[in-house]
């Protein structure tokens, strides 16, 4: 690869006119910024740009040389597409360089606005694999802002199979979680993380503990601050950086200084700058070094970009962390106030019983015992497959086949489902198990990214229909999904009463609604325990989740479960398991006829309480008049469950 001036672009934050200015000052190619709506950055009312300054910023871009990008990057509720129609359309005579996206219906309205604005895919999508670039590809998306859990090398892998831009996060404040996959701040305080709002429980104080015994787990501890990431800083590792085939490095920062933000864009300007001069002779500057680290935030790592570096990207003592945007607060229960509007459920009873239908229960499990415990009780269709949470193990072939065979004699359906994450190894894994579903026969295949929707597509020839990790808040998100390929489509676990009624009216997929068990707030690459009881500066993996299961203890005294698959993952479990089941009236009056019970934390005898009381209240519901909620099933409930139980996102009104 030979290198020119244009082979990089140094891609700049701004949230002031003070701030751009200073960064196209600095050396800026690029800045990104956002207006008053739809943008990942809504915490301060003195950041981002009303209409008239947003054009006003293009052209002053433009006459700097610059390119100027704009972040339309949050989910849309129903309610909100009209908004969004305006302001698309707005975007699309100012003409900045590109519009950064992260809701699906974005890439829809697009399409149908006849939007001339290049569009990039925010790192909110979550795009890590090969298959998910070229199914954005396919809707006009030109450069992906890449997932921050992604290696250099990686990102010189999906470079070559796709051709795609690629941006990078090259410094500034890092997501413990994976971008678009983090429900914490949405259902605890309503103010999601995928709309702008993040009140960040990942910076909160934590004890690892045992989850059995509840005994604090010290060995090593070097700071309650578990999950606070350092800041990103790719400065020492600049030419690798540069030979890895990213074109854009982006620096993070929209709510910082002018100052602030021209002190970082001015060093890495000098040392790109240098490189690409004279790329054998380049040195490190350790001036240069030396004002990145006095002026810091926080300290620095380079995160995830040399491999997975364990305990040495987290800054456990939080002394230099800047501001906590909130602290740890006790979940709503299951008795907590719901915001839903009053309910009477008066269907009318149909002269044959027969054409009434029958509202179809799903229950995740995770071991052949759970299925038959699940398939006894009512359940109409059982998902299994996808991440094994030790220590159970992963589904094999004949094990699928086993469970299709049974579930036919229960009349009803399997549904194989695949992991949330799916880097080079899961894809490589997934390409050859979907060629193998010809002999296994399930009855579906539900995926859990655009990468895998496209893959599906293209290679089996039995319903697909897509998860809850589509964040899918809109009804022209599921008619994305549906022109992709899908049969039927999971609401976010973040969407309240009110944003699920709108969207169940307009959808043109039938919609599936989580109603109970254990919901993953954060999924992470980082290994908790292992980074704690091991304080190595590496990743490693000395499989010390086969001894021992481990939580993570808030200050306000809930109990977060950590549940590891069979990839390391860590899937941080919300400390109150959904439970919805006094608010299905609600539900079905809102027209949804799907329900899904999340079963793979639970026990097969838990398993089948749950699924014997959700599908009597259901079918109590669709019999007719008269309904009376049996109380005493929370009691039971409660009683059995391992965690506390709650409402999640229903005590708000609406997920802001």
């Amino acid at each position: 690869m030979l290198l020119t001036p244009q082979s990089v672009e140094l891609l700049a934050p701004v949230g002031t006119w003070d701030v751009l200015e200073a960064a196209i000052g600095a050396g800026a190619d690029a800045v990104y910024l956002g207006g008053k709506r739809f943008n990942m950055r809504l915490h301060r009312t003195d950041t981002n740009f009303d209409d008239e300054k947003l054009a006003r910023a293009v052209k002053y871009a433009h006459a700097h040389n610059v390119r100027l990008y704009v972040t339309v990057n949050n989910l849309i509720s129903e309610q909100e597409l009209p908004g969004m129609r305006e302001y698309l359309k707005l975007l699309n005579q100012i003409q900045p360089d590109s519009l950064i996206v992260q809701d699906l219906a974005t890439l829809q309205l697009a399409r149908d606005m006849n939007i001339t604005v290049p569009l990039h895919a925010s790192v909110m999508m979550n795009t890590h694999n090969e298959h998910s670039i070229k199914a954005l590809m396919d809707y006009g998306v030109t450069r992906i802002v890449a997932n921050r859990e992604l290696t250099l090398t990686q990102l010189t892998l999906l470079k070559q199979r796709t051709g795609i831009e690629l941006e990078y996060f090259v410094h500034g404040d890092m997501c413990v979680a994976h971008s678009g996959q983090c429900y914490h701040s949405g259902i605890v305080f309503g103010q999601s993380s995928n709309r702008g709002r993040c009140l960040k429980p990942c910076r909160w104080p934590y004890q690892l503990v045992d989850t059995t015994t509840g005994q604090t787990v010290a060995a090593n501890d070097r700071g309650p601050y578990k999950l606070a990431m350092k800041d990103m800083c790719m400065y020492s590792a600049l030419p690798q950086l540069i030979q890895s085939g990213v074109c854009s490095f982006k620096i993070e920062g929209r709510m910082r200084t002018a100052d602030f933000v021209s002190r970082i864009v001015k060093v890495y300007r000098r040392a790109i700058d240098r490189y690409i001069a004279d790329p054998v002779g380049y040195t490190f500057d350790m001036s240069d070094w030396q004002e990145l680290s006095e002026y810091r935030t926080r300290d620095l790592s380079t995160c995830f970009a040399l491999g997975n570096p364990g305990a040495s990207s987290i800054g456990y003592t939080g002394e230099r962390e800047p501001r906590f945007f909130s602290q740890a607060v006790k979940e709503a229960s299951v008795d907590a106030a719901a915001s839903l509007p009053p309910v009477t459920v008066t269907r009318t009873k149909s002269p044959d019983p027969a054409n009434r239908p029958r509202p179809q229960l799903a229950v995740r499990v995770a071991c052949p015992d759970s299925l038959t415990s699940a398939l006894q009780n009512g359940a109409t269709i059982a998902y299994i497959g996808g991440e094994a949470f030790k220590p159970n193990k992963p589904w094999t072939l004949n094990d699928l086949a086993a469970a299709v065979s049974k579930a036919n004699n229960y009349q009803a359906k399997v549904i194989v489902t695949t992991p949330r994450i799916t880097m080079e190894r899961e894809i490589g894994e997934a390409e050859q198990f979907f060629n193998s579903l010809e002999a296994v026969k399930p009855h579906g295949v539900m995926v859990s990214n655009s990468g895998m929707l496209r893959l599906a597509q293209q290679t089996v020839n039995i319903p697909i229909q897509t998860d809850f990790s589509f964040n899918l808040f809109n009804h022209l998100t599921a008619a994305w999904l549906k022109a992709n390929g899908a049969s039927k489509a999971t609401i976010s676990p973040e969407a309240t009463y009110e944003q699920i009624a709108e969207l169940a009216k307009n959808s043109p997929l039938p919609l599936e609604m989580i109603v109970h068990g254990a919901i993953e707030a954060m999924v992470l690459d980082h290994c908790v325990p292992s980074a704690v009881l091991e304080g190595t500066a590496t990743y490693p993996c000395h499989h010390l989740c086969s001894k021992q299961h481990y939580s993570l203890l808030d200050s306000a005294g809930e109990r977060h479960d950590i549940a590891i698959d069979q990839y390391c993952r860590n899937h941080i479990l919300f400390a109150k398991d959904l439970c919805l089941l006094p608010h299905l009236p609600a539900l079905m009056s809102a027209g949804i006829n799907h329900y899904r019970i999340e079963g793979q934390h639970y026990t097969p005898e838990l398993v089948g309480l749950i699924t014997s009381l959700y599908r009597t209240e259901l079918d109590k519901l669709a019999a007719g008049d008269n309904y009376t909620f049996d109380k005493t099933c929370i009691t039971r409930l409660t009683d059995a469950s391992p965690r506390s139980l709650g409402i999640g996102a229903f005590r708000y009104r609406i997920s802001r």
